[in-house]
């Protein structure tokens, strides 16, 4: 069994909902943050 990270799952459902995980952000705390972190995350393609 794989282990992944929280942010793999984020990553991988905003990709099956039609957005880009890496383009998707929100503003807080004077910064532009990412739901799927600052370096980004993979999608997990043996869910897929």
């Amino acid at each position: 069994m794989d282990s992944y990270h929280v942010k793999s799952l984020h990553a991988t459902i905003l990709t099956r909902m039609g957005l880009d995980p890496d383009k998707l952000t929100y503003f807080y705390g004077g910064l532009d943050q990412k739901l799927v972190g600052v370096e980004g995350a993979e999608t997990m393609k043996k869910l897929i």
